[in-house]
Order: structure tokens, then sequence, then C-alpha cells
């Protein structure tokens, strides 16, 4: 099977989950296939390394894109161009016209039996009278992050904004799952909300997998008080969740526990994060080589999200490591996790500082939930399992 990889912003350094994500499912069907990506790389950004970490892969092509920033001409262009037509601003600021020409002429060229639109993003770019059936793999249900986004915010001027864009994206991403041959989406939970969206649409779905060889339990049972939650704090998600910790959860738990740490692991955080993080004295590292020694310090890790689509691939890779989780129902969406087995779950402050208190006071429970987590993940959830089910479906659809 020849395959044309899409994706925007890169596969490499592997920094975050929709990367990790596709990294691994890449590697795996480069083993059997002919697979071919097409990709984008910012501002210093070495795009040559892509290609040196995908050696399995036919060729690895990027042409350069900077996505636009909020403050910038071309966000304000992309904004108006929005306005005025049905795509979504979070759609329409990723249309790249070199990436879609070089889209255009290899399936002119007949190079593939298939076309993978990695992330909603990328489908802007792929001709919409495609030769070859297109996959569209689904990360997140996009317009379910838009929805929480606005569902929070507080300030009526920034919530009007987002709710015109929630709408728009669910009505853009049914359509998208109707013109797409197929859509994986990375839960069960997810298919059947993108599903009703999307009535006659084929749509499938693949679990979340792990690393279970590079993320084990090292022994150690973390820190007697230590907290610690890992992700990429320029996806607000990631950031509203840190500073929601910081300002609702973090102070109850000292008041049980006065020495309990918290540390925030993750690339680019912000000064507002920052600022927070300083005033109650918690650790934010910024970009790390290596996540899981912070993993490994902590008696329990926490998923504070209250926005969020998908599946969280934190969560799993922290119960490869044998940890003790406490996470939101956001969080854990999508999971096949049942609570109080693999990890515990809590909606309200209240009721996230008490799991938290109780399981740091109970180091036999912590090492019960990290054990049977650990347990899950390696039957079932290794990223070579993960793949071969995305490659059935692939292979499904080009008859095979």
């Amino acid at each position: 099977m020849r395959i044309l990889w899409v994706k925007l912003g890169g596969l490499w350094p592997l920094t975050a989950g929709g990367r990790l994500r596709s990294f691994h499912i890449v590697s795996e069907l480069s083993r059997r296939h002919s697979v071919t990506v097409l990709t984008t790389h910012g501002p210093g950004e070495d795009s040559r390394a892509q290609a040196a970490h995908l050696p399995g892969c036919h060729e690895v092509v990027s042409v350069p894109f900077a996505i636009p920033k909020r403050t910038s001409l071309r966000f304000a262009l992309a904004l108006g161009r929005s306005w005025l037509s049905a795509l979504p601003v979070d759609v329409s600021k990723f249309r790249v016209p070199a990436l879609a020409d070089e889209i255009r002429r290899r399936l002119a060229a007949r190079e593939a039996d298939l076309c993978v639109a990695d992330f909603l993003s990328a489908t802007v770019n792929v001709p919409r009278d495609c030769p070859v059936p297109v996959v569209l793999f689904a990360h997140n249900v996009e317009h379910m992050i838009w929805k929480r986004l606005s569902e929070t915010e507080r300030r009526p001027w920034r919530r009007l904004p987002l709710t015109l864009e929630w709408r728009k994206m669910r009505r853009y991403e049914g359509r998208a799952c109707a013109r797409a041959a197929l859509t994986i989406a990375v839960s069960e939970a997810d298919r059947a909300l993108l599903s009703a969206h999307a009535p006659g649409a084929r749509l499938s779905s693949i679990p979340t997998g792990v690393d279970t060889r590079y993320f084990t339990p090292n022994g150690s049972p973390g820190r007697a008080a230590a907290l610690v939650f890992t992700g990429s704090m320029d996806w607000h998600p990631n950031e509203d969740a840190a500073l929601y910790f910081l300002d609702a959860i973090l102070p109850r738990i000292r008041r049980e526990v006065p020495d309990a740490s918290f540390s925030v692991v993750g690339r680019n955080p912000t000064p507002r994060l920052l600022a927070a993080a300083a005033a109650a004295h918690v650790r934010v590292t910024g970009t790390v080589d290596d996540v899981r020694p912070y993993i490994a310090e902590a008696a329990v890790y926490v998923v504070p999200l209250r926005i969020g689509g998908g599946t969280r691939l934190k969560i799993f890779e922290a119960l490869a490591m044998g940890k003790a989780v406490v996470s939101t129902t956001v969080g854990a969406e999508g999971l096949p996790l049942v609570s109080d087995r693999h990890f515990i779950r809590a909606d309200d402050p209240a009721s996230f500082a008490e799991a938290v208190h109780c399981l740091l006071r109970d180091p036999a429970r912590r090492r019960s939930l990290g054990l049977a987590g650990r347990q899950l993940v390696e039957a079932r959830y290794s990223w070579p399992h993960v793949a071969r089910e995305f490659e059935a479906r692939c292979l499904e659809l080009v008859g095979r």
C-alpha cells in the first residue's frame, strides 16, 4: 500500500501528544508499506531531523510554514477570511499553498493508493476531488475543544467569538467526515460524537497507545508529597488545567499536606502561568529532554483538565510508569479506564484535592493503582498493536 501522509507541523521532535501518536503509527506502517510524509516546519526547526527519525519512510518532504500568531497580521487576515467564509479560523489559518501544490502534484502522478489527512487542519490542503480514498485521522473532536473553551470563558466579549468558532467548527468537521472515505477517531466516544454530526459518514476508531518500552516503572515510589502534571503549556487546555489546579485545588491539598510540591512540566509556559506558579511556589520546567524523571519522582500524577478533545496520551505514559493518577472526567475521556481500579476520577476542586490527599497518605493504594494501570497498557495498548488496527482499517478501504 502506498500512503501519502499529510500533517501540518511535523512529526518530530516528540513534544506533543498528536506528534507522538502520528510518529509511532507512521513508524510502524513504514515497516510494511511505502509511506510518503508531506509536512511543514517552522522557523528554526530542522526539517531534516524528521526524515532522520523516520528512516523507514519512502520519503519525508517538509515545506516551511509558521502557524500565524494571534497578534500577527497573518492571523488577522486568516480571521478575516474566516468571517467571510464557512471555514473556522482554526482551519483557515492552516492553508499552505506550497503544501497543497505538492499534494496535488503527487496525486496527479498517481504516487499513492491512499491519502491520510492527519488532524482536521490538514483537510484544507487536500483537494476535494482527490483521486484516491482520503482517511481523516481525527485525534480530537475539534469543535468540542472550542465549545468547552467558550463554556469556561467568563468574559462575554471573548465568549461570543468562541461560540461562533465552535459552531462553525462543528459544521466544517461534520462535512469533512462526510467527504472522507473513512474517518478514524481515537476513541469510541469520539467516533460516536463525530457520527452524530456527520450522519451517513463512515467512521471507525482505534485506541490510544503508549511506548511501553520507553515508559517503564523505575522502582521508585516517588517523593512522599510530590505531584506532577505534564504537557505542552502553549496548548490552552493544558495551561487552563495548570492554572485551575494552582488556584482551586493545590491550596486545599496544602491545608492537609503543607509540604506538597507541584511540578508543571512542558514546553513554552506562558507569562501568566509562570507568574501564578511563582506566587504558589511551584516549579515550572519549560521544555525538557525527557519527562520520565519528573514523572518518576512524583507520588501522584494529576490531570486537572477542563477543556479538551480526543484522548490524553499523558495518562497512559503515567500509567506505563506505574504511577497513581487522579484525573477529571475530561482528562480521562475516551480512555478504557475504570475509576478506582486504574485511576481516581474527581471533577470538582474539593473531591480532587481529597483524592490526592488520600493517595499521598496511602502508599499501598498508590502502588495498587499504578500496578493495575501498567498491566492494562502493557497488555493492550502498545504502539505496534495500535498501528496494526490503523493499518487494518486502511487495507479494508483500498480492498487489500
